[in-house]
């Protein structure tokens, strides 16, 4: 187990969700000022309204039923990370954004992921959840489909032998990004009436994701309105786990007026801009 010195963090939970622009340029913002020596460390929790359909960066949109999308009322945007889409609804989000020489992110990939792995499986636990981490040697096979949630890779969590969070990290211009979704409630197979498929491969990818998926509320055994995955709580045990296991004090903060500056600049020129969003 690595010891860590003790540091400070800015930490912001948002109550109030945003567009899936706003989060993702928000993220960005908050992850080039970090870099810049301008913001601390940065641990962020929100949601999204309305419902968004997030592409890994190489993703393509093809694999996305815009039609659908839009009539359930769906936004769609691209992120920079990796990784296949998912329908952020009824979840809480991560981020972690850093300098890449903070001790708890440097290194390489594998490397960060294992560290914030277990700080959200600390989390987890604190919620009473007996959560595990996918081994270091499991990898997303090539076959896989436009589904993120469908199976884990290295270090994502698990709970009951179902994929419960999942996480996608980026690294360049001197920070690491990397944020997750943590589904709370409600169906985890809806990403599937929105994705390009035939009628006969919907309904199998539906039935694996049913086995292989799960929200907290179905990992716990509570109903999806019960106290235990109301967002604020869940947050707040996530706090614990990061600071506990990675010798942090979490300082509630505030979005700089520079940060706000340049995620509005990032969602009119980037996020919002439909040349990025149909990029691939």
């Amino acid at each position: 187990m690595e010891i860590f010195e003790p540091a400070t963090w800015r930490l912001i939970i948002e109550e109030e969700p945003r567009s899936g622009p706003a989060n993702m340029a928000i993220d960005q913002a908050i992850a080039t000022a970090c870099a810049a020596g301008e913001s601390p460390a940065t641990l962020r929790f929100y949601r999204w309204q309305p419902p968004t359909i997030s592409l890994g960066r190489h993703q393509a949109i093809a694999e996305i039923d815009v039609t659908a999308a839009d009539a359930r009322g769906y936004g769609i945007v691209r992120r920079t990370t990796g990784g296949r889409a998912i329908l952020h609804t009824d979840e809480l989000t991560y981020s972690v954004a850093a300098a890449a020489d903070e001790p708890r992110v440097k290194g390489g990939v594998m490397d960060a992921y294992l560290r914030l792995s277990n700080a959200l499986v600390v989390g987890l636990r604190n919620l009473g959840l007996q959560a595990d981490k996918a081994g270091a040697d499991t990898r997303v096979r090539t076959d896989v489909s436009a589904a993120c949630f469908e199976v884990p890779s290295a270090y994502e969590i698990t709970a009951g032998g179902r994929k419960l969070l999942g996480s996608a990290q980026s690294r360049r211009a001197k920070y690491v990004l990397q944020h997750g979704s943590l589904p709370l409630t409600g169906d985890i197979t809806r990403l599937i009436d929105v994705l390009v498929l035939e009628p006969e491969a919907a309904q199998l990818l539906r039935q694996q994701l049913a086995q292989r998926a799960g929200t907290l509320a179905q990992s716990l055994g509570v109903a999806d309105d019960a106290p235990e995955v109301d967002f604020m709580r869940v947050a707040r045990a996530l706090v614990q786990g990061f600071s506990s296991e990675l010798n942090l004090t979490c300082k509630p903060g505030q979005l700089t007026g520079a940060e706000l500056r340049a995620a509005s600049q990032l969602i009119r020129e980037q996020y919002a801009n439909p040349e990025w969003t149909q990029s691939r």
